[in-house]
């Protein structure tokens, strides 16, 4: 075989190799798509787009909670107890997207109702969804069982969970400085578990 075609040959086919990792590290159809009142969730998120890219989308109300502390407990409260789907005025084309990781802070224990209503509102059959999570010291509650009962046609992988802030304790963006460097870590070594980043040699 000729010299050069044979270089041509293996050029292209370490190319292609690399190609593909980058296509997935820098994917166009993953979606990242993040609740956050006090920017820890919002924090994870952006850590995460580092590492695999995508999109990054906050889900916003169209009436949003009150800035007090105690009246939105009391709101979220009268949503969960009522099954109410707070109306979004954030809107996704889902046909985009195969890959969709899902944050969210632990409100009482359970999924925010913002994002039960992003759940109920696009169909996710099909598609890959990755929950994430910070919490105030309590963990995650019932959320994760939440998205995948919510997602009963995805293929829902594990989870990631940290401890953000405290808002009722007057602690509101935990993750910086030195804890968000801590945070990076955990969320590589999540996304390599999950087979969605290779470990470092």
């Amino acid at each position: 075989m000729n010299k050069l075609l044979l270089f041509f040959i293996l050029f292209s086919a370490c190319f292609q190799k690399d190609a593909g990792k980058e296509q997935w590290q820098k994917s166009e159809n993953i979606l990242i798509v993040f609740l956050s009142r006090t920017n820890n969730t919002k924090a994870v998120a952006e850590l995460i787009q580092n590492k695999v890219g995508g999109d990054l989308v906050a889900v916003e109300l169209e009436n949003p909670y009150p800035e007090n502390y105690n009246a939105i407990v009391k709101q979220v409260a009268h949503e969960n107890e009522t099954g109410f789907l707070p109306p979004l005025k954030t809107k996704v084309d889902m046909s985009r997207y195969n890959t969709i990781f899902l944050g969210f802070p632990t409100w009482g224990m359970q999924l925010p109702p913002p994002m039960k209503s992003f759940l109920h509102k696009n169909n996710l059959s099909g598609k890959t969804v990755i929950p994430f999570n910070t919490h105030g010291g309590y963990g995650v509650g019932s959320s994760f069982k939440a998205v995948k009962e919510l997602c009963p046609y995805s293929n829902v992988l594990n989870g990631f969970t940290i401890e953000g802030g405290s808002e009722r304790d007057g602690i509101y963006l935990a993750i910086k400085g030195d804890r968000k460097n801590e945070a990076e870590r955990q969320v590589e070594k999540w996304l390599c578990e999950l087979k969605l980043l290779e470990n470092k040699p």
